[in-house]
């Protein structure tokens, strides 16, 4: 089993006449925590989303676990094993909070259509698993006592761990966090951290964009750091903080 989950070498991407992307890499080792900073309009949500199959390249290689694979969709990205969240929470509101963890479990479903239809014995019998696991993972995140809520009742910290809750659910190799704590307040931040550190203690590894800089330094194994798409940057927290580049390019402008 290789070492290494997410091994992408060489990204462009272009816009019309802007620039978004140019030659950008990365390399994840399994159980990192691993930070994606950068001003606004860096370059760091268009990398993300071309990683997870929101965006098509145009050039640039990937590996997952050692093996090549080609985000063209997100739920084929989904299958391969990445899991990704959102800036601004796509939850199913009107789906309850088990409801929308269990969707996330049935890309990993084995019965079927015709199974479903005609409601088989190793239909029920998945069903009855994955409605066990989904509570299990609300537990996991915090949220197990809002199963049974629709996913808009939930304060908004919580919104967010259901979304980690329904990510995990997929049994990814990676989790890709897109600002995780957005809108959040202190004490959510600090729980959000809690749950990221117990994520990477169970041997899970963690793709986050974030712009709160004090979080990322505290809690990422390693960082990259990204300015008008090009990579200015890249090692350990205590490194990075004393760059010059990105204390011009990010830290020094007011970062937070």
């Amino acid at each position: 089993m290789t070492d290494t989950i997410l091994d992408v070498r060489g990204i462009s991407k272009r816009f019309g006449g802007l620039q978004a992307l140019s030659d950008v890499g990365i390399t994840i080792k399994r159980g990192q925590v691993y930070g994606l900073i950068g001003p606004n309009g860096a370059g760091k949500t268009t990398f993300f989303n071309v990683i997870t199959g929101l965006y098509t390249p145009d050039s640039g290689s990937f590996e997952l676990a050692g093996k090549p694979y080609q985000p063209t969709a997100v739920h084929e990205v989904a299958k391969a094993g990445i899991a990704r969240t959102f800036q601004n929470i796509r939850l199913f509101a009107d789906m309850t909070a088990l409801e929308n963890v269990m969707v996330g479990r049935h890309i990993r479903t084995h019965s079927g259509v015709v199974g479903a239809i005609l409601r088989t014995g190793t239909f029920k019998a998945e069903e009855a698993a994955i409605k066990k696991r989904s509570q299990e993972l609300l537990d996991y995140v915090g949220v197990g006592k809002y199963a049974d809520f629709k996913a808009r009742t939930l304060s908004y910290g919580d919104q967010r761990r259901l979304e980690i809750a329904r990510a995990l659910a997929t049994d990814p190799q990676l989790i890709a966090l897109d600002e995780p704590a957005a809108g959040m307040n202190q004490t959510e931040k600090l729980q959000l951290r809690e749950l990221i550190s117990r994520i990477r203690a169970d041997n899970r590894t963690v793709l986050i964009i974030e712009h709160d800089v004090k979080l990322v330094m505290g809690l990422c194994d390693r960082l990259t750091v990204l300015d008008y798409g090009k990579q200015i940057a890249e090692g350990v927290p205590a490194d990075v903080q004393k760059n010059e580049k990105v204390i011009e390019a990010y830290l020094g402008t007011g970062g937070h």
